[in-house]
């Protein structure tokens, strides 16, 4: 069954939603077989830095041309191209089980959605569900080193133990997950789409409560856990992000992408399409999840580290001042000496995730 979300009537948009992706009955999973001290200060009110003035209200720009309605349609990498996406994440499959331990049974996993079939790792408490449920999208690790269920093991573990059915994906290209050539050149906005099929194939499992799921982001994946809060309203009911990118998508491409010899031709692609990011800075707004945080109707919570070294800690703030602009409800915690990969503090930080979650889908 497919869902469809489309710009326009926020309502309609929320009614159909739940219509079509809950109101059908779940389906079991089919089983298939497969390949192989703390120091912190919490903060509600970071120094005020103002987001990008083409922010304020999703600018007019080049489009990718007409459909076949008369429509103009979006680049593929703009985020409102999100909201014309007819989201079908469907048939999620277990297959072998490695990993169990008492409290959970650990399953590798596809589901299919966007043409494609999606890899991951499923991890389902013992007793009797449903229970709530939460996906979890990783951070960048090279394609060539990635293996399934490879990130994101401490936070899996911790949730599955408090009863909570956690859905680690493999995002498009990784792993056993199938390739999507334009992935890079769409700055990785299928990721986002991804992670959103992720969600919909999850309330269709006995297991999980259908009304009560998450989405957690490490790093690239907090910028996963922006898009998709964004795209589709109400789906997931609590985000977090762990020292997530920036949600100005031009502070990514920047860093990471414009001058890497490795994704030169990524960049050379974006850059021939969009344009210079300082030369059409109207344009690259419709690549940011931040110009639409107005759609945003979940709680967010965001953890980050003043010693980050990948993922500057102003990112996280100017995050935090856009989402209070926009009238969200954003909860900041900020770790004083943690680096981009927690360490001594992530005890507390999993704590606050826990609580959290606890309060938005239980």
């Amino acid at each position: 069954m497919r869902t469809a979300f489309v710009a326009g009537s926020l309502a309609a948009v929320l009614a159909a939603g739940a219509c079509t992706s809950s109101g059908s009955p779940p389906r079991a999973p089919t089983l298939i077989p497969t390949a192989p001290a703390e120091t912190q200060r919490s903060s509600t009110s970071p120094s005020p830095v103002a987001p990008p003035s083409a922010s304020a209200s999703p600018p007019a720009s080049p489009t990718a041309g007409p459909t076949g309605d008369g429509r103009e349609r979006s680049d593929p990498a703009f985020i409102d191209a999100l909201f014309e996406t007819d989201f079908d994440g469907r048939d999620l499959r277990l297959g072998r089980e490695g990993g169990s331990t008492d409290a959970y049974r650990q399953y590798f996993v596809t589901y299919r959605g966007d043409g494609l079939r999606i890899s991951g790792r499923i991890n389902i408490p013992r007793g009797s569900g449903p229970f709530p449920a939460v996906v979890l999208a990783h951070g960048y690790v090279p394609l060539e080193e990635y293996t399934n269920g490879a990130t994101m093991l401490r936070e899996r573990d911790h949730l599955a133990r408090k009863g909570y059915v956690t859905l680690h994906i493999d995002y498009r290209n990784h792993a056993q997950s199938d390739d999507d050539p334009d992935n890079g050149p769409n700055l990785r906005i299928g990721y986002t789409v991804d992670a959103v099929n992720a969600g919909l194939a999850l309330q269709q499992l006995d297991a999980v409560d259908p009304d009560r799921i998450g989405i957690i982001g490490r790093s690239m994946g907090g910028g996963v856990v922006y898009g998709a809060l964004v795209a589709v309203p109400g789906l997931f009911k609590a985000g977090v992000a762990y020292s997530p990118v920036s949600s100005d998508t031009v502070d990514n491409f920047n860093r990471w992408v414009r001058r890497d010899r490795d994704r030169g031709g990524d960049a050379r692609a974006v850059l021939r399409r969009l344009g210079a990011p300082e030369r059409a800075p109207r344009t690259w707004a419709r690549t940011s999840p931040r110009t639409y945080f107005d759609r945003i109707t979940d709680p967010i919570l965001i953890h980050h580290g003043t010693d980050d070294e990948d993922c500057p800690i102003r990112w996280s703030e100017e995050t935090v001042t856009a989402l209070k602009q926009a009238g969200k409800k954003v909860t900041y915690h900020v770790y004083s000496g943690e680096r981009h990969t927690f360490t001594s503090q992530w005890p507390l930080s999993i704590r606050r995730t826990e609580a959290f979650l606890d309060t938005n889908l239980r």
